[in-house]
């Protein structure tokens, strides 16, 4: 009787099947987020929804114009997000995402604005858990007309691995209770990493609404990239948006543009608010005034002083020891008139930015 040979088995085989496993799953997923990746495309129209009370702007009228990044709705004081050094790579719940956009428009109707500009309003978000923010806001601004740039519209991300973030879809929402009369999507210039594949589609929207003189009031709405000092990107990006500008104000119209810069906007806020400054906040370069064109102004004359920050790095909750800045502000043509303007103190409750209110008359 012949006995029957027995197969070695190769248990190193083993490990070398893992490993090609993971390599697969790897290779599979970055396939995945390469071929999903599709930019939008520049000068895209925007759809104008809702209707406004009043059809022009007058002169000479006082109006109020307030701008804010609502940070996803996720930013409690005790949020920490991952990308600043935290833990956290979704909102608390759903129910907390709620809570702070219901804030964020209770805390908008205080100011009764003319005008809102928002930037990081979420919809159809894992880490908001889905929470349609356009609509929980627009639904109490209904009086409003209104825009959405859309300017984050990422794969899955399996990163952080402990809560990945998941898929994300965010825009720019501009609200004005002056008729809206159309609007247009540029896209910024962005790094050709790849980090494309993952960071925002960046751009701004440009929002026209008519003048009793008939001229033209336009509000654009912008959330540009964080960088480095000297960064060649910044500088891509604003030639671009500030040569819009000048083109508007050359054609006589008015220009109010307002949103986060992520930059040191005033260019000393890091310093009056920190002792010290980490040398890994390159983010906080300061903003380059030499790029901002003749006849536009930065507005920095806060009412209440260089004394309440626009934005927090959330690398831990809010405590009076965080890292504070003032990255968010508007630039104005010379023929809008500024009577008011300054950072509103809400103590961080809902984002981790803070508000910033601006009254102006038109000449």
């Amino acid at each position: 009787m012949k006995s029957v040979k027995r197969k070695k088995i190769r248990w190193w085989a083993i490990p070398l099947g893992i490993i090609a496993l993971l390599i697969l799953v790897v290779a599979g997923y970055v396939l995945y987020v390469v071929t999903s990746y599709n930019r939008i495309d520049d000068r895209q129209s925007l759809d104008v929804d809702g209707k406004s009370n009043y059809s022009a702007f007058m002169i000479d009228k006082e109006y109020t114009a307030v701008l804010y990044n609502i940070g996803f709705g996720a930013y409690t004081q005790d949020f920490t997000f991952f990308m600043d050094g935290g833990t956290q790579s979704w909102a608390e719940s759903k129910e907390s995402v709620i809570d702070c956009i219901n804030g964020d428009i209770d805390l908008l109707k205080k100011y009764k604005p003319d005008v809102i500009l928002l930037q990081e309003v979420d919809f159809d978000s894992t880490r908001s858990y889905h929470v349609d923010e356009v609509s929980q806001i627009c639904s109490e601004f209904s009086d409003m007309s209104h825009t959405l740039a859309v300017n984050y519209h990422s794969p899955f991300l399996f990163y952080p691995f402990t809560q990945p973030h998941g898929s994300s879809n965010a825009g720019l929402l501009t609200l004005s209770n002056v008729q809206i009369q159309e609007g247009l999507r540029r896209s910024l210039p962005i790094s050709e990493g790849m980090s494309k594949y993952i960071d925002l589609d960046r751009c701004y929207s440009i929002n026209r609404t008519n003048v009793e003189n008939g001229k033209e009031l336009v509000f654009i709405n912008v959330h540009t990239s964080a960088y480095g000092v000297g960064g060649d990107l910044q500088k891509q990006q604003l030639t671009m948006l500030f040569d819009d500008m000048k083109a508007e104000y050359d054609k006589g119209n008015y220009v109010i543009c307002g949103g986060d810069f992520n930059h040191d906007f005033t260019g000393n806020s890091k310093e009056i608010f920190n002792e010290t400054v980490p040398e890994e906040y390159t983010w906080a370069a300061e903003f380059p005034d030499s790029l901002i064109p003749e006849h536009f102004n930065k507005l920095t004359d806060y009412e209440s002083g260089m004394t309440i920050p626009s934005c927090r790095n959330a690398d831990k909750p809010y405590n009076e020891g965080n890292f504070t800045l003032t990255v968010d502000g508007y630039i104005i043509s010379d023929n809008v008139i500024p009577t008011y303007m300054d950072i509103i103190d809400n103590q961080f409750l809902y984002s981790d930015h803070n508000p910033i209110e601006l009254k102006f008359k038109l000449q």
